[in-house]
C-alpha cells in the first residue's frame, strides 16, 4: 500500500511553519483520539498516522530528510503504530499532549477532585454613615455559610462509621488504562476522585460533611474608609469540602451620601449661608464639622462663593497619617420676605448707595449709555 504524503496527512502545505504544524496536529488529534471514538478502528489508525506525521515534521532534521528523500529518508511506516522510533521516544510531544489532554478530558493533570479543597470566599456588603466612616465603626453581622458538620466532624459518615477505601481505584482517586500507545488516567467514577467511599451517610449533612448555618461575626471598620474599601477576614468564609481549609470573608464598604458634607478624598466641603449684613459688615458664625461646631470669622466685604479652610477638620486618613481639611463655601442668602422696617432701611441704604455713585463713579446705566450711544 502506498504511503500518504505527511503534509497531506496533517492538511498543511510544505511551507507550513512550526506553529501551523502544531495547530493542525492538535486539531486532528482531538478529532480522532481513541477516547473520543471508542471502538472505532479507523479513528485509531488515523490517530497513529497523524502522530507519526507530526513526529517527523516537527523535528528540523527529520523534516529536512523527508523533504529531500521522502519516506525513504526517515524510515516511516504510515499507520503502523509507533514506527521506527518505538513507544518510548515521545519527549517532543509533551507540550502538545498537555493541551491535548485538556481538550479531550476537560482538564489537564489534576489532583483528586474529591479530596480536601479550599472553601469558597464570601462577600458581605455593608452601608455606613459618613460619621461612622470618620470615627470608625464596630458591629455584628450574620453570615450564612457552609460549615463543618459537627455530627460527623466533616467526614460525611454516620457516627461510629468511617469511609472505606474505594475498591475501584484502590484509594488513588483515579483509574489508569492503556489506549494505544497512551496511558490515560481518569477520575474514578465510583468515589469521584476521593479515594474513599462512604457506606453509611451522616443523617444531618447527607454525607456532604458540611451543613449551611448562619454565623454571627463582629467586624471592625477602621476610621477613614471610603466607598469601595474591602476588609478581608481570613478563614471566615465557607468550610472546605473534604476537610479542606476555609475560605475568606470580604467586607465591602459603602459610605452613604451626607446631607451637609461633600467628601473628596480626605477633605470635606460644606456650604455656609450668610446674610447680606454679615457679608458686608463681617461676623463670627458657627460652622458644622464632622466632629462638632467651629467658630469661623467672616471678614467685611465677603463675597458669595468665598472659600475658607479649616485645617485638620476633615476625614481621618485611613493610613493613620493626619487628617484632611474642611472647606467652608459661603452662600449669600437673600430674604424672601421683609418687614416694613427692614424694607425701609434697605430703601434708605439704596438711596445712599445711589447718591454715593453719582459722584466720581458712574452708575451702571450711564456706562451702558456710553457704550451704545
Amino acid at each position: 500500500m502506498s504511503k500518504r504524503d505527511l503534509y497531506e496527512v496533517l492538511g498543511v502545505s510544505r511551507t507550513a511553519t512550526d506553529q501551523e504544524l502544531k495547530s493542525a496536529y492538535r486539531k486532528l488529534a482531538v478529532q480522532y483520539h481513541p477516547d473520543k471514538n471508542s471502538g472505532d478502528k479507523d479513528s485509531e489508525e488515523k490517530f497513529k498516522e497523524i502522530s507519526e506525521a507530526y513526529k517527523v515534521l516537527s523535528n528540523a532534521d527529520t523534516r529536512t530528510r523527508y523533504d529531500r528523500f521522502g519516506h525513504a529518508g526517515v524510515g516511516t511506516s504510515a499507520a503502523s503504530g509507533a514506527g521506527a522510533w518505538g513507544t518510548s521516544d515521545f519527549g517532543g510531544f509533551e507540550d502538545i499532549l498537555g493541551d491535548l489532554f485538556t481538550d479531550i478530558f476537560g482538564a489537564g493533570r489534576q489532583t483528586r477532585r474529591g479530596g480536601p479543597q479550599r472553601g469558597a470566599d464570601l462577600r458581605y456588603d455593608i452601608e455606613i454613615t459618613l460619621e461612622q466612616a470618620a470615627a470608625g465603626y464596630k458591629t455584628q453581622v450574620e453570615i450564612p455559610r457552609m460549615e463543618f458538620c459537627q455530627t460527623c466532624e466533616g467526614s460525611g459518615a454516620a457516627p461510629g462509621t468511617e469511609p472505606v477505601t474505594c475498591s475501584a481505584c484502590g484509594g488513588a482517586g483515579q483509574v489508569r488504562f492503556q489506549q494505544g500507545f497512551f496511558s490515560v488516567s481518569r477520575t474514578c467514577s465510583q468515589c469521584r476522585g476521593a479515594g474513599r467511599v462512604i457506606t453509611s451517610h451522616c443523617k444531618d449533612c447527607k454525607g456532604a460533611g458540611r451543613i449551611e448555618k448562619t454565623h454571627e461575626i463582629e467586624i471592625k471598620i477602621p476610621a477613614g474608609v471610603d466607598t469601595g474599601a474591602r476588609l478581608r477576614l481570613s478563614g471566615e468564609g465557607e468550610a472546605g469540602p473534604g476537610g479542606g481549609p476555609s475560605g475568606d470573608l470580604y467586607i465591602v464598604i459603602h459610605v452613604q451620601e451626607h446631607e451637609i458634607f461633600e467628601r473628596q478624598g480626605n477633605n470635606l466641603y460644606v456650604s455656609v449661608p450668610i446674610t447680606f449684613s454679615q457679608a458686608a459688615l463681617g461676623a463670627e458664625i458657627k460652622v458644622p464639622t464632622i466632629d462638632a461646631e467651629e467658630t469661623l470669622t467672616i471678614p467685611e466685604g465677603t463675597q458669595t462663593g468665598t472659600i475658607f479652610k479649616l485645617k485638620g477638620k476633615g476625614m481621618v486618613s485611613l493610613q493613620g497619617h493626619g487628617r484632611g481639611d474642611l472647606f467652608a463655601v459661603t452662600t449669600l442668602v437673600t430674604p424672601s420676605r421683609l418687614t416694613r422696617e427692614q424694607k425701609k432701611l434697605l430703601e434708605q441704604f439704596a438711596a445712599l448707595e445711589e447718591k454715593h455713585h453719582n459722584g466720581p463713579v458712574k452708575r451702571f446705566g450711564d456706562k451702558v449709555k456710553d457704550i451704545f450711544g
